[in-house]
């Protein structure tokens, strides 16, 4: 599991957050394949919690797949990356 603290310092309302979140989040689930949704702050509008889900049948090929989301993010101009956190759970 991923969660990434975004401040978006342009945003003045609300509509103006969701501007500029909704290419990050939909980018994410579409260029990365996994699942993701704004999961905190929704009400702060300058603010974001995104959380994501990768599920893979090896930790190599998942952390590749994080790292490659968290440059991703940080390559995005209108946000910044305050946070990214990362928790590893093992099914076996």
């Amino acid at each position: 599991m991923v969660q990434l603290e975004l401040h978006i310092p342009t945003s003045r309302s609300l509509k103006e957050k969701r501007a500029a979140l909704r290419p990050i989040v939909e980018g994410i689930r579409h260029r990365f394949q996994i699942s993701v949704a704004e999961v905190g702050q929704q009400a702060e509008r300058q603010r974001a919690l995104v959380g994501m889900a990768v599920v893979s049948d090896s930790y190599a090929h998942a952390a590749e797949v994080v790292d490659s989301v968290e440059r991703w993010v940080w390559s995005k101009p209108d946000v910044e990356v305050c946070g990214f956190t990362t928790t590893w759970v093992d099914g076996q």
